[in-house]
């Protein structure tokens, strides 16, 4: 048990990571201040872009600069602290690595936009059927979900492998040697039962390549003498298995004060659900497209994945422009003038993201925005609208009561967004920590230390007390969303 702890957390994302140096410490129940919850305190030392690399008609991660980045991070990290007492690695979903037999990297991992599945997918489906896949693993249909790529992975490479290890758990075995598939990002891969929480059998994947699973809070091993060489530590550091995706650390960052909630975890992508006990397999829940992935604590993150800030992030970098000007010009731009499905497959891939959206609002007979703020506002929109139709739909399918919505992540700081999800959705957004992917990798490592302990209610007050956040009423007539919603449903 540890009165104060000292951890880094390690959060990779789809186009950056960062270390985050985090201090926690213990509850002070005889003080009557926000001290009775303990306190937390995070600190960025260092940050890293995240580059796809096209290679032979491929997209890659460019796996080994990124831990590179890593350890840079964890050097930035001892730098500043002189010791750590544990490190947790979060990143997203899908996405592997192959090891051989001696521990070496087959192939550089493909990135889940690129379109070595679009083919596979639907061949897929026809041999095992939607429904009997939804049954067994509750995973809503994404075309790059790991069950599909390693069907589209040549006979060489999984002939040469031996284990596969997802993302975070690639950079936690080149960390400390130790091999493992963490159970929060197991279960994004469409090879996990969705009830049993073991992997599935009979879905045609090579289950020879899968390793012992783990939960958060386990742990994951310590640091190779050669990495605390480099980082400039000593002694045994460990290494906690935290909520591994990141979307299961968000969810543990969301500060609810009970289970009426839904949550948007918004960044590249946007991931919009409710927390629940058990998962959701019927077949209504299947044709909504909505995921059953495993949270921290046994919990399931029911949820439908939406573009998310993708669009936003591609027309900002084709235009070259200054985001922030361009959202204070798109809130005076009229709403709802003309409406996108975020998560119409042509705008999965990298490219001219602007031409992409225009074209969708001139097929569906729509006026095209006129300026790059009539485009942001078009998105921003779109997103809100959504939201809207996740929300109502995880109410419906899960019996579960929303009075609140938490939006956590980088799209916290987007006040415009912000305000437009609670007017489409007609109940209040909290918005934030920014952090809260963060803060959950954080929370699980000092509750394995001792340093917090309790549910994860118990982790959650600790954030209500620390982190700051913003709360955004509904504003005017809820009609025009509504109607809107049906024009984007029939579209």
């Amino acid at each position: 048990m540890r009165p104060h702890s000292t951890v880094a957390a390690v959060d990779l994302g789809a186009s950056s990571g960062r270390v985050m140096l985090a201090h926690v410490t213990r509850a002070d129940g005889r003080s009557a201040s926000s001290r009775a919850e303990g306190s937390l305190e995070l600190t960025e030392v260092h940050r890293f872009d995240n580059v796809p690399v096209r290679l032979n008609g491929r997209l890659h991660w460019d796996i080994l600069r990124n831990y590179r980045g890593v350890l840079d991070g964890l050097r930035a990290a001892a730098r500043v602290e002189g010791r750590l007492d544990s490190v947790g690695i979060d990143a997203w979903g899908c996405d592997y690595g192959l090891l051989d037999a001696e521990g070496r990297l087959v192939g550089n991992p493909v990135h889940y936009r690129d379109g070595r599945t679009d083919e596979v997918a639907p061949r897929l489906l026809a041999e095992l059927t939607p429904t009997f896949l939804y049954e067994r693993t509750g995973l809503q249909y994404l075309p790059f979900n790991t069950l599909y790529q390693l069907a589209a992975s040549s006979t060489v490479e999984l002939s040469s492998a031996s284990t596969m290890l997802l993302i975070p758990d690639l950079l936690s075995y080149w960390l400390t040697g130790v091999v493992g598939a963490e159970l929060t990002n197991a279960s994004t891969t469409q090879l996990l039962d969705a009830r049993t929480r073991t992997w599935a059998t009979g879905l045609g994947a090579p289950v020879h390549l899968l390793p012992p699973l783990r939960r958060p809070g386990d742990p994951a091993g310590v640091l190779l003498d050669e990495v605390l060489d480099d980082i400039g530590l000593s002694g045994a550091v460990p290494v906690t298995a935290v909520g591994s995706h990141d979307t299961a650390s968000a969810v543990l960052g969301v500060p609810a004060r009970d289970e009426s909630f839904a949550y948007i975890s918004c960044g590249t992508w946007s991931l919009v659900g409710v927390e629940l006990d058990e998962p959701v397999l019927t077949e209504q829940s299947r044709l909504a497209n909505f995921t059953n992935e495993t949270g921290v604590d046994g919990t399931v993150r029911y949820l439908r994945n939406v573009m998310g800030l993708w669009l936003l992030q591609e027309c900002v970098r084709v235009w070259e422009s200054d985001l922030d000007g361009l959202l204070r010009a798109a809130a005076s731009v009229p709403a709802l003038a003309c409406v996108v499905d975020p998560d119409d497959p042509v705008f999965l891939p990298p490219g001219d993201m602007p031409a992409r959206i225009a074209a969708a609002c001139a097929r569906s007979g729509q006026p095209v925005p006129a300026d790059e703020p009539a485009m942001v506002r078009c998105i921003l929109d779109s997103l809100a609208l959504a939201y809207r139709a996740a929300v109502d739909d995880a109410r419906r399918l899960s019996g579960r009561t929303v009075e609140v919505i938490h939006l956590v992540g980088g799209g916290s700081r987007n006040a415009l967004l912000c305000q437009l999800t609670a007017d489409a959705c007609g109940v209040p957004v909290e918005a934030g920590p920014v952090e809260a992917t963060a803060l959950g990798n954080v929370l699980v490592q000092a509750r394995a230390l001792g340093t917090v302990t309790g549910d994860r209610w118990a982790l959650r007050r600790l954030l209500r007390a620390t982190q700051p956040t913003t709360r955004y009423e509904p504003t005017g007539d809820p009609r025009p969303w509504a109607e809107a919603a049906g024009v984007l449903a029939r579209s």
